[in-house]
């Protein structure tokens, strides 16, 4: 949720000052503008602090352009909604853009953009300022943590025991009841117990209201057998832990008159309250994600000098595919590197008069691997290519363990900053068992690795390193990664589709970074208790529900 206000604007009334209002757009890639909201009109004032919150999504995956306009509203149309107004009957009195991330990464969270012409023209001078502040629209940070088991269960199975997995669900004003989660099937087990379930504030609405926990046998063909249905309060739960005690479950007809009380019992082994951190609740406090990215100089890439080559540096200003997911990439996490200093490194090319490197520094110098912004990378990407000669094999073990150690550094003397490594290859690595323990090593680091397969290669092995199954890495000595932290797309499989490359990498990333940060008890900065600082404050209706990415 956006809350807008703007200081010395234009006075264009002769009798009384302007009477403000400001309309809020986001901004498409072809240039146009979506409205999404307005505030109201303020009476004779040129410094307005409009009442009127207006709300956006939040996605960290995408670029989200904003532009803000003022009117001043004539005198005439004060009596009709702001929303049936034409903006052409009105003054315009100037608009400011910026990106959301902008906004979001302030340690404020408030961003005083100046006021210009229509596109940014800057015709008029002292046009005045706007300023956006913004809060996340959570009632709170509060979740549960349980680990259910039950005892006795009835067995629907007639050659096996039953798979029981339960759903809870929170009944509504009207009666009926809304799922709000549900454990994993325990196969062949009558006193099942689950792994630990989260339930935020947002899902189980107080600990007063009521939850419906119904117990199925799970079957494949989705016709799921009831084993029993029991109704509780989490203040109920919760003494059910206290106490040690169990809950029988009823047979699904009589949960109301509880007459046919099952053999069958709930237990509450664990019950605890904590406060779940959002992703912007670490970025706004002042931690970082640091870009770094390492790009693919094997011979299979095809000569740069020949159009057909993936490296190919078209003169018309054509990106290619190295040249589009850096960018694509850059100017989303751009934004979370307060700095904008980027490592960038190649690998699988021979520098002049030297041997092979799978480990360079793409800007030529010996012992300095950071460029500025993503225009650094971009020139050192396009020099290196005149300087590189394309070699191979393709190896990732090096330069993720140089990101590995600079991470590792890092963490010695700072737990504010995470770091992304932005891989593009255009074939298959040839030292799979050397990366896989590179990254089991890494998966105690704060890193997470994006990997873009670019060409027609098939990159069907490179999955293997894309833990998206739920099998994590094993290393040669059988040490199991302790997460997740590569994220793996053929570009040409997002470019076949409507989703974008950026939003197809970047999606696990804020997850990836909450399990690290939550896992190693590593809380914002706050100076106050985030419930009620201001400092909390984040931003509206954002995409990382702490269900989905814990």
């Amino acid at each position: 949720m956006l809350s807008l206000s703007a200081s010395k604007l234009r006075d264009l009334d002769i009798l009384s000052k302007s009477d403000p209002m400001a309309v809020m757009y986001a901004k498409k890639r072809d240039g146009t503008l979506e409205e999404l909201g307005r505030t109201e009109v303020i009476m004779n004032t040129l410094d307005p602090v409009w009442i009127s919150k207006l709300t956006i999504a939040y996605h960290f995956e995408i670029v989200q352009p904003l532009v803000f306009q003022v009117y001043d509203v004539d005198t005439i149309y004060h009596n009709i909604p702001v929303k049936m107004l034409k903006l052409s009957e009105q003054e315009f009195l100037g608009e400011a853009s910026c990106v959301l991330s902008e906004i979001v990464t302030k340690h404020s969270k408030s961003l005083t953009l100046p006021l210009q012409g229509r596109d940014g023209q800057k015709g008029m001078k002292n046009m005045g300022t706007i300023t956006v502040h913004a809060e996340e629209t959570v009632a709170s940070r509060t979740y549960v943590e349980m680990i259910l088991r039950c005892s006795n269960l009835e067995n629907k199975d007639l050659f096996s025991k039953s798979d029981p997995f339960l759903i809870i669900s929170r009944v509504v004003e009207s009666g009926g009841s809304v799922p709000i989660c549900k454990t994993e099937v325990a196969n062949n087990n009558l006193n099942p117990t689950w792994k630990p379930l989260l339930l935020t504030m947002q899902q189980f609405g107080s600990k007063d209201n009521p939850l419906v926990i119904e117990c199925f046998d799970f079957n494949s063909n989705g016709r799921h057998g009831r084993i029993g249905k029991l109704q509780k309060t989490l203040a109920e739960l919760e003494k059910l832990h206290n106490e040690k005690t169990g809950a029988h479950f009823y047979s699904a007809s009589s949960v109301q008159d509880h007459k046919k009380m099952l053999k069958g019992q709930l237990f509450v082994d664990k019950f605890c309250e904590d406060v779940q951190y959002s992703f912007l609740d670490y970025i706004s406090s002042g931690f970082e994600l640091n870009f770094m990215v390492a790009i693919d100089f094997t011979a299979s890439n095809g000569n740069p000098r020949l159009p057909d080559s993936l490296h190919y540096i078209d003169p018309s200003g054509r990106l290619n595919a190295y040249q589009q997911a850096i960018l694509e990439v850059g100017e989303v996490i751009q934004f979370y590197d307060s700095d904008r200093h980027f490592s960038a490194w190649g690998f699988g090319g021979r520098p002049i008069d030297g041997p092979v490197s799978h480990c360079f520094n793409l800007n030529g110098r010996a012992n300095e691997s950071e460029v500025e912004g993503i225009e650094g990378i971009m020139s050192a990407y396009t020099s290196a290519l005149h300087n590189i000669s394309l070699a191979g094999p393709t190896l990732f073990g090096q330069v993720i363990n140089k990101a590995a150690k600079m991470a590792s550094n890092a963490l010695s003397y700072d737990q504010t900053k995470y770091f992304i490594l932005l891989i593009i290859t255009d074939g298959v690595i040839t030292d799979l068992q050397e990366t896989k323990d590179a990254l089991v090593r890494a998966s105690d680091l704060p890193l997470s690795i994006l990997v873009v397969g670019v060409g027609g290669a098939d990159f069907k092995d490179m999955e293997i390193l894309d833990a998206d199954n739920g099998q994590r890495l094993e290393s040669s000595t059988g040490r199991v990664a302790t997460r997740d932290i590569v994220q793996f797309v053929p570009m040409r499989e997002v470019h076949s589709g409507q989703i974008s490359i950026v939003q197809s990498l970047l999606e696990e990333l804020p997850g990836q970074f909450l399990w690290y940060m939550r896992n190693r008890d590593i809380k914002p900065r706050y100076d106050a208790d985030p419930q009620t600082s201001q400092a909390s404050v984040s931003l509206s209706s954002s995409t990382l529900d702490l269900d989905s990415s814990y």
